[in-house]
């Protein structure tokens, strides 16, 4: 495959809860429509609770960076700049 001429770009969009994340997010979308877009939501990113307790998920803070698998994301982020595909995590948003 061959790679595009251009280099991709990453736009970091940071906020807590509630915020205005998707907002924006979706507004630069709309304003960068002719372009591939792609946007990766950071929730996608929460550490795997299969393990945990509903005792131990209840006490999440969710709001905290050590929620988040970092790793993986920033893995993936690398992934998407060599114009590798990859496989997002779905978030099922269950919160207790």
């Amino acid at each position: 495959m061959t790679e595009p001429a251009k280099k991709p770009v990453v736009i970091g969009v940071t906020g807590g809860s509630g915020s205005g994340k998707t907002t924006v997010s979706r507004k630069i979308f709309d304003e960068l429509s002719n372009y591939s877009i792609m946007i990766l939501q950071q929730d996608s990113y929460y550490k795997d609770q299969d393990e945990m307790t509903m005792a131990q998920r209840k006490r999440v803070n969710y709001d905290h960076p050590m929620a988040f698998d970092y790793d993986l994301l920033v893995k993936q982020l690398k992934s998407l700049l060599k114009y590798q595909a990859i496989e997002k995590p779905v978030y099922a948003g269950i919160r207790l």
